[in-house]
């Protein structure tokens, strides 16, 4: 088995940073401990909402030398420090031999850091290449190929949890490309068990809205690794969905929140999924059960308030520090 190189120890650099809404300041105006503040408690919160760490867990922090994995390992070590359980952190890279990718950026920054690390060596830039046409998406296969190896992985370091960068609108994005593409409700779940049943993936970024992710490593100044695989390639539906996205949220910051908060509110008896609710035998339904709910039925009222002002309220037990 490779090595796993560092010792744990050390703090990231710190700086600062801004968020868009009409009561908060944008991540643009934040200073850099205002943006880690915030950053801490919206991680915090999703980790402890969806039961993510535990006492003793050991993590395996997928770094793929973008702008989100970078986050989520300093927001991670932050919140190492005041949480009140125990975990332990291994940062992973996957180096997928694209050409030019700068082998040496990630050992040199973690080793900085003094972070336990893997670099895992796979040729599936050439089987992508080899297997999709040019012009092609390569997402699907390449997430494929890099799934089932960083699963592997996972269980030769022991991990009890996966950890990868995805944040709230990418969360968003996977709904829509669903939506739209694929004819049904579905997104990235902030915590899964994976189908071989031996590893559980965490999202702890599920809260985070991406323009926090952006500002947060252009102040922490982390060395990005571009990747020319996937999010070079022109016209990807993907990127539509996040120009999109983009457009809503510069119209209406508190339209992404709304969003993101159906997805934790569904009502199965509103949709039309058989499978989730007995349509055929509503009327033997007696009592409360097979009655409907009169605020299911009619429109939501227009609020100036944070949509998430009343959850944001609840004290954090994991460790996050109020904003």
């Amino acid at each position: 088995m490779p090595p796993i190189r560092g010792d744990g120890h050390g703090l990231p650099g710190q700086s600062g940073y801004t968020v868009a809404h009409s009561r908060q300041p944008t991540p643009r105006a934040m200073n850099l401990k205002t943006l880690e503040r915030r950053l801490t408690y919206l991680t915090g919160r999703a980790i402890r909402d969806y039961r993510m760490i535990e006492e003793g867990d050991r993590i395996m922090v997928c770094l793929s030398g973008g702008k989100d994995s970078y986050t989520l390992l300093s927001v991670l070590r932050l919140l190492q420090a005041r949480a009140p359980v125990r975990f332990e952190l291994v940062a992973v890279n996957l180096d997928q031999k694209q050409p030019g990718f700068p082998a040496h950026v990630l050992p040199e920054y973690l080793e900085g850091l003094g972070v336990p690390y893997r670099i895992v060596e796979a040729d599936t830039y050439s089987t992508v290449k080899r297997v999709i046409p040019e012009g092609q998406t390569a997402c699907s296969l390449c997430s494929r190929l890099r799934r089932g190896i960083l699963y592997g992985t996972a269980r030769e370091l022991g991990a009890t949890r996966i950890a990868l960068g995805h944040h709230r609108d990418d969360i968003l994005e996977t709904f829509f490309l669903n939506l739209f593409y694929g004819g049904r409700l579905a997104a990235m779940p902030p915590k899964l068990r994976s189908q071989d049943g031996d590893n559980v993936v965490i999202r702890p970024l599920a809260y985070v809205p991406e323009r926090y992710t952006e500002r947060y490593a252009e102040r922490m100044q982390f060395p990005i690794i571009p990747c020319d695989l996937c999010g070079s390639q022109p016209n990807l539906k993907r990127q539509a969905i996040k120009a999109m996205l983009r457009g809503w949220e510069d119209e209406d910051p508190r339209r992404l929140k709304s969003l993101f908060s159906a997805l934790q509110n569904v009502q199965p008896s509103q949709l039309a999924d058989r499978n989730l609710f007995d349509f055929r035998g509503l009327e033997a339904l007696a009592g409360a059960a097979g009655r409907q709910s009169p605020a299911a039925e009619t429109a939501p009222e227009e609020s100036e308030d944070d949509p998430l002002a009343a959850v944001e309220a609840v004290p954090l037990a994991f460790g996050g520090v109020r904003p």
